[in-house]
């Protein structure tokens, strides 16, 4: 039956593994943008993002404005552009930091038996707090700025890494082939190191990209509430919260920077989607 069903040839190759995954191709496009525009922000026809121009405050967007000035005169345009910088700093920071450390975590307490019930009521301890208000006491503790930032959220995040891997941990340990690798004497940290933390870097890779997108939001929360980076720097956060008070009758200072934030947590969870179903055996798509 060629006519009424042709061959169709399984596409190889780069190309073909983004037609099999589109929401991989959709979100990595998007955030490739996003990483362009911080690192080229300069370059896009922007200006002093800090610069004040008390003559020029509340413009609406137009030819010389494009997304409008805010209430002490600073281009909003710039502002946002810059701002990228900060949120995807602090989301690839969160999600690198907090996956390492959780790995680590997970590791030792899901092979080794007796540091389980020490480490893992630790986490319940923390996981027991919600994340955003650990946080926000931990930035207390501390000044505002991106370091900070990334070290409060990270701490948030660590446990959630952990049980996910320690999860992984206790299903592998149980194979047969970690089984005949203890039977046959093998070390400890041999065995984590061959059989137990490579097929844990898949769940973890997919966790990560959640990790990024969470980190980012809760990075504009507490810029927003004014516990996260100090107001001179921009980030999308700090945009909204000085807009806010102008929300009725000057929308677009809240709008472009909530616009940007809600297309990069699109793009890192799109892309975070489509790992999911690349790396799940039980999700591949078959061409």
């Amino acid at each position: 039956m060629p006519d009424i069903l042709p061959d169709r040839r399984a596409r190889k190759g780069f190309l073909g593994y983004l037609y099999r995954y589109p929401t991989i191709a959709i979100g990595g496009f998007l955030l490739l943008v996003m990483l362009a525009i911080a690192i080229f922000a300069p370059f896009l026809w922007t200006k002093d993002p800090t610069a004040l121009a008390p003559a020029m405050r509340t413009r609406p967007p137009g030819e010389r404005w494009w997304f409008g000035t805010d209430m002490l005169g600073r281009d909003v345009y710039s502002r946002v552009l810059y701002g990228t910088r900060v949120s995807l700093m602090v989301g690839f920071g969160v999600a690198i930091a907090s996956s390492v450390i959780g790995l680590f975590i997970g590791l030792v307490a899901g092979f080794i038996r007796w540091a389980d019930s020490i480490i893992m009521r630790v986490m319940d301890g923390l996981m027991s707090i919600p994340s955003i208000l650990l946080a926000i006491a931990l930035m207390a503790l501390t000044r505002g700025s991106v370091g900070n930032v990334i070290l409060a959220i990270t701490i948030a995040e660590i446990p959630r890494v952990s049980r996910l891997v320690r999860g992984v941990v206790l299903s592998l340990r149980e194979q047969p082939y970690v089984e005949a690798a203890i039977a046959s004497g093998t070390r400890t940290p041999v065995i984590i190191w061959r059989h137990i933390l490579p097929n844990t870097l898949a769940p973890m890779t997919v966790q990560a990209t959640y990790i990024c997108a969470s980190a980012m939001i809760a990075e504009a929360i507490l810029s927003f509430i004014g516990a996260g980076t100090p107001p001179i720097i921009p980030s999308w956060g700090n945009i909204m919260a000085e807009g806010r008070a102008l929300w009725q009758v000057k929308p677009y200072i809240v709008f472009f920077p909530a616009i940007f934030l809600s297309i990069t947590v699109l793009a890192v969870n799109l892309l975070g989607d489509g790992l999911r179903d690349s790396l799940d055996p039980r999700l591949a798509k078959r061409v």
